[in-house]
């Protein structure tokens, strides 16, 4: 009998199948998906394409001829070369003036959607605009206007009727939002006038049908979307993969662009963007240079030592070694300060950066406050939930409040995002807003975008929840994922590239120690499989990520350090080793497949005993993504499985987000203890262990590195060294 047949009986798999050729090319490493979008439904298609129709000629008249710079970034026709001026000649006035037919299609492609329209395909890819101002800032309340007639007429009346309170569901109808949907690609151009030099950086890069949240965000950052509002505040919830950082990075830029094209002599930092990690922040660099090209704006990756504002630390540099210092390490400091002082203020227009480097460089290493960013008129924060987290909350409202330009905009974006959040944006936004003399926010609202369900993973993924039992029985159903041509009680066919996920960086290494020989060599071997975390330099961080980008490192270990934004095409799956943490990290951890809208990849998560309490999460997600994708059939959370798993107190998901699965973290905390607390907490540690040795075989290999080591003693006693109990070398006998 298989003994993992057992393990998983409660998973309901289906009979495992030999894959074959379809099977294989829906695996998101076989190419890019048609569809990018998640969500849509037959009215919105029938809609979209009847406003594209509209646009017809104009698309043509695109597609015959490439889009060419203009000295006028934002001149929306273009001359035909029938009424183009011979070259050489001069340019006039009446050249310049739009003919007949060019004046019709401007009036078709300002064509707008009634709010009707606009509704329809909205709801249909399940987009939620909302307005999160006061409704006395929305609109003017239709009680006022009668007290006043009332009033005239009942002049003689001494009390006045309250004003009727609105319920729930008319206060959510009101700040309701139904902006213009961004249709195609194409009216970047031809109805929020970008940058031509952008709509074809834009458009060189393939993107040509935008995903939901492209289609709604786009259009309020870029403005005229809704009357009598400019660009707002946004707050972001949008599955994973679905085009996030393509959203902010167009209208930044666009911004950018306007700006340097306005005449202005202000020059430096114009908007920053805020992550948690050094390789998202990499991968944003690197696609924010392709969307730059050629438009005269720089995007720089913010690096160790590197000045962002002329600092007032020069003088207090000088004072200080005018005076001297008292001791090493203060001179030490204050030399480190100095080099960081003489070295030139970047000049780039666009700084992406995590918040530790950009607040050392605004405070000098947090020895003066923060120093303000004057000239910042955008600020992204993506993955918000993570920088507004304890962690890093600090660091975040610092960088916040150091920008104090009073026409700042602010985004937040992540997959998850909770109610907290939301109230820390809209308190920090007013406190703002009083600190710069402004009381009110009906101009920029500040506005929320909900994409799908709320905090849900991505549906087009297969998710599969393993019950292993024992640490044993993960390793043993993990080396089952690694070959799958093997006999196995599952239909799970994982191929290379994947990701492997672990709790703790021990637990990463030990894996990866466990694995690296399970390739052939005829395959590569060892080379084929690398662990990734924290506590690598960022060289070799970055060297791994490239071999693992290209294709030479198969299989990746980590820590929840690769879990957020990261977008690494063709990745066929993730491994959950170790449960996630919180629900929101399993959205994350699954998010790297599947991206794009790119179906076959699969999300694994291997559970054991210990697990047992902290699966009920998980299996809702699971559950809530299967339910929105509307899969037909068998479901890999069945019913009777949710009813039986436990629920979790507050306290006790607080207590697992901070640390994890207790029974994981007894190996590092082991030492302190004495007597009978010492040995359970060993039993408990030895059950956690990564390993397939035997005690029996540990226990010989102790017993053999005990006898070498006390060779070496007396080795070292006959050569008249003092060697001690643990290990240290206490110098020479008397």
């Amino acid at each position: 009998m298989d003994a993992f047949r057992l393990l998983t009986r409660s998973a309901n798999f289906k009979k495992a199948s030999v894959p074959t050729a379809d099977s294989a090319a829906r695996l998101p490493s076989a190419g890019t998906a048609t569809n990018p979008q998640l969500f849509r439904t037959a009215e919105a298609d029938e809609l979209e394409s009847k406003h594209g129709k509209k646009r017809k000629r104009l698309a043509a008249a695109e597609d015959d001829s490439a889009i060419t710079a203009d000295l006028d970034f934002f001149h929306t026709t273009k001359r035909s070369a029938a009424t183009a001026p011979p070259t050489g000649a001069s340019t006039t006035k009446d050249d310049q003036t739009p003919t007949t037919e060019q004046r019709d299609d401007d009036s078709d492609e300002e064509d707008t959607m009634d709010e009707v329209e606009c509704r329809t395909i909205l709801n249909s890819h399940k987009i939620k605009v909302t307005d999160l101002r006061d409704l006395s800032e929305i609109q003017p309340t239709a009680t006022e206007k009668e007290k006043e007639k009332e009033s005239k007429k009942k002049k003689k009346k001494s009390k006045k009727d309250k004003a009727p309170e609105l319920s729930k569901k008319e206060q959510k109808r009101a700040r309701r939002m139904f902006p213009q949907p961004l249709v195609s690609f194409k009216e970047l151009r031809t109805r929020y006038k970008i940058s031509s030099r952008l709509a074809s950086n834009v458009a060189e890069q393939g993107f040509t049908m935008p995903t939901e949240v492209q289609l709604s965000s786009l259009p309020l950052l870029l403005g005229g979307s809704a009357k009598n509002i400019s660009e707002p505040d946004l707050l972001v919830v949008a599955p994973t993969g679905s085009g996030k950082t393509l959203s902010f990075l167009i209208p930044v830029i666009n911004k950018i662009v306007r700006h340097h094209h306005s005449g202005a002599d202000e020059h430096g930092i114009l908007s920053v963007v805020v992550v948690p990690t050094k390789e998202l922040a990499s991968q944003i660099v690197n696609e924010g240079r392709k969307l730059v090209a050629g438009t005269g704006v720089k995007i720089t990756l913010m690096k160790k030592g590197m000045r962002v504002v002329e600092s007032e630390g020069a003088t207090a540099n000088e004072e200080s070694d005018a005076s001297g210092s008292e001791d090493e390490e203060e001179e030490e400091e204050g030399s480190k300060a100095k080099s960081q002082n003489n070295s030139p203020v970047t000049k780039s227009d666009i700084l992406v950066t995590t918040p530790l480097q950009l607040v050392n460089s605004l405070s000098a290493n947090q020895t003066k406050p923060v120093a303000s960013m004057p000239l910042v008129r955008s600020l992204v924060f993506d993955e918000a939930d993570v920088l507004l987290d304890p962690l890093f909350r600090e660091q975040t409202l610092d960088i916040w409040r150091s920008c104090v330009h009073p026409d700042l905009r602010v985004s937040l974006w992540s997959a998850t995002m909770g109610s907290n959040i939301e109230e820390l944006t809209r308190s920090t936004i007013k406190e703002r807003l009083e600190n710069i003399g402004q009381t009110s926010s009906t101009l920029h609202p500040l506005v929320r975008l909900v994409v799908g369900l709320k905090d849900s993973a991505v549906p087009n993924i297969d998710h599969r929840l393993v019950y292993a039992a024992t640490e044993q029985g993960k390793l043993l159903g993990l080396r089952q994922l690694l070959h799958p041509t093997a006999a196995s009680a599952t239909d799970v066919r994982l191929r290379p590239p994947f990701l492997i996920f672990t709790q703790t960086i021990p637990r990463a290494v030990a894996l990866h120690s466990e694995l690296k020989y399970d390739i052939p060599a005829e395959a590569g071997g060892s080379s084929r499989i690398a662990v990734l975390h924290s506590d690598l330099s960022d060289n070799q961080r970055s060297d791994i990520m490239r071999d693992f980008r290209k294709g030479e490192i198969w299989i990746l270990v980590t820590t929840d350090a690769l879990s957020r934004g990261l977008d690494i095409k063709g990745l066929n799956g993730i491994v959950n080793y170790d449960i996630p943490n919180s629900a929101a990290i399993y959205v994350h951890r699954a998010g790297r497949t599947g991206r794009a809208g790119r179906e076959g990849g699969i999300a694994v998560t291997f559970y054991t005993k210990e697990d047992i309490p902290y699966v009920k999460s998980i299996a809702n997600v699971i559950d809530a993504s299967e339910k929105l994708r509307g899969t037909d059939g068998a479901k890999s959370i069945q019913k009777w499985l949710l009813e039986s798993l436990p629920d979790l107190s507050k306290k006790d998901k607080q207590e697992l987000k901070r640390h994890g699965v207790k029974a994981r973290q007894l190996s590092k905390q082991i030492g302190g203890k004495e007597g009978k607390d010492k040995e359970q907490e060993e039993r408990e540690a030895r059950k956690a262990r990564i390993s397939t040795k035997s005690g029996f075989e540990r226990r010989l290999e102790n017993k053999k590195k005990g006898a070498i080591a006390a060779s070496r003693s007396r080795k070292a006693a006959v050569s008249g060294d003092a060697v001690s109990d643990d290990g240290s070398w206490d110098g020479l006998e008397d």
